[in-house]
């Protein structure tokens, strides 16, 4: 397994500690805590899925959960199983709990479980207050959707 120093990184970059500490924490996971399996998939600019395998769980034994910047996915099967008796068990019913963390201004928009894939709709909304816009330099005419012009004060006239 490779290892990868990101302490150079650290010198020349400012806010993101937080991704560093997640590459990190990502070559001490182990294998058996990737159950059940998912696919993370990005649909469009904006738009992500999350597909996981939970054969054998209903809607109501799954629990979604989204806490500002991390949403977990927990499952446990309820307690209907000591009737049953089998004689071979492939099927896996153990308890999941599985947590994704989330870029800000990600948020879920929508699950749905059919045919044992727990498919998770999620959306990048970042505020308009957030989005970059453009400054005007000089000049007295503002950029096209900026308001950007001089403040008027009562009783001035304008200079023509």
């Amino acid at each position: 397994m490779r290892t990868y120093d990101v302490a150079p990184l650290f010198r020349s970059s400012v806010g993101f500690d937080r991704l560093f500490d997640l590459l990190t924490q990502a070559d001490r996971v182990e294998p058996s805590t990737a159950w059940p399996p998912y696919n993370i998939e990005k649909l469009a600019e904006d738009h992500y899925r999350i597909t996981m395998a939970v054969a054998g769980f209903s809607p109501d034994e799954i629990e979604l959960i989204q806490h500002d910047t991390a949403l977990l996915v927990a499952g446990q099967k309820s307690g209907s199983e000591g009737e049953r008796q089998y004689l071979h068990r492939g099927i896996a019913a153990r308890t999941f709990r599985q947590t994704f963390n989330l870029a800000e201004h990600v948020t879920v928009t929508g699950a749905t479980l059919e045919n044992g894939l727990l498919t998770v709709a999620l959306r990048r909304e970042v505020p308009e207050a957030l989005k970059p816009r453009r400054i005007a330099i000089g000049g007295d005419r503002p950029m096209a959707g900026q308001d950007n012009a001089p403040a008027q004060i009562a009783g001035e006239a304008k200079a023509a």
